[in-house]
């Protein structure tokens, strides 16, 4: 059974697809060498990768597009085989500067348009040249944000065919609602992304979202690094979790491709971030095998609702 991330796609409400696995391409400025995010898109490209997770936060926009094009001229790919996510940062809330910033990520990309473009996080900081402005005392300065009014400005940009859908990130029941509730809301968010894994299972933002047509995009789907400068480095790592483990043993499978497997299964896409080429190919390797319904259950009872990615700011 040769089957490929690309014949599991979910459907989006827009009569758009989005594959059920995909690349995440995180990185630290600082800590991550140039070129890296680069060669992992084209290893992953290469191992059947079609969903690529980018933001313009992240600094490395310009080798994501980079590779893209590369494989496109090797004629490996076409632009539309590709499965493009942006996000729009907290900086750029104000409706008149959420155009720009898209122009701005496709300039960087060198390409027409992305295939979805989110809202990063529903709270807004100072708009201006500073990713994370702060004060004097080196607190955050936050300002006021319309989500509503930002929402519309997204809806202007996939109606001028720069984005083909458009969602949401890190947004709560609450906020979902605002949106879907807004008067003459033209178009709905097809996704949310958010933080989902076997020790956080979103049973009931998965729901609601499920009821709106609404899809979850898992990060951290594997927990995630143990950098305490973001993370909650106190947590238990999940690839050590035991029920992983002994499942992953039984199908001759890692814990990390059986976490996968198990988000997959509940209609969750998932992104996990890796530039190791060993880890891209092996993260890739999860549509040869399935979890019965026991073994799903023995994973969502390991929900402990341990969120790592705590967004302290």
């Amino acid at each position: 059974m040769n089957l490929t991330a690309e014949s599991h796609r979910v459907p989006l409400s827009d009569g758009n697809s989005i594959p059920l696995l995909g690349l995440g391409t995180y990185a630290d400025p600082q800590k991550t060498p140039k070129g890296s995010c680069l060669e992992s898109v084209k290893i992953a490209i290469d191992t059947g990768y079609r969903h690529i997770d980018g933001a313009f936060v992240y600094y490395n926009e310009h080798e994501v597009g980079q590779a893209i094009r590369e494989k496109i001229a090797e004629g490996k790919i076409k632009r539309e085989d590709i499965f493009y996510c942006g996000k729009l940062w907290n900086t750029c809330h104000p409706p008149e500067l959420v155009r720009p910033t898209l122009e701005k990520t496709l300039k960087i990309l060198q390409l027409d348009y992305v295939d979805l473009y989110i809202i990063e996080l529903p709270m807004a900081f100072k708009p201006g040249d500073a990713i994370y402005p702060k004060d004097e005392n080196g607190k955050f300065i936050y300002h006021e944000t319309d989500l509503c009014a930002t929402w519309e400005a997204m809806e202007a940009c996939k109606d001028a065919g720069l984005a083909k859908s458009i969602g949401v990130s890190n947004f709560n029941r609450r906020q979902l609602e605002m949106i879907l509730n807004k008067p003459g809301l033209k178009y709905k968010p097809v996704s949310n992304q958010v933080e989902c894994h076997p020790y956080f299972t979103q049973p009931k933002l998965l729901e609601f979202c499920r009821q709106h047509d609404i899809v979850i995009v898992g990060y951290s789907p594997l927990g995630t690094s143990r950098d305490e400068t973001w993370v909650n480095v106190s947590s238990p790592p999940l690839l050590k979790d035991p029920v992983l483990n002994a499942i992953g043993k039984k199908y001759n499978k890692t814990a990390a491709q059986v976490a996968l497997r198990f988000s997959i299964q509940r209609g969750v896409v998932v992104i996990p971030k890796s530039f190791n080429p060993q880890r891209i190919r092996e993260n890739f390797q999860i549509f040869d095998f399935s979890l019965t319904e026991k073994e799903m259950k023995e994973i969502e009872a390991l929900n402990k609702n341990v969120r790592y990615v705590e967004l302290l700011m």
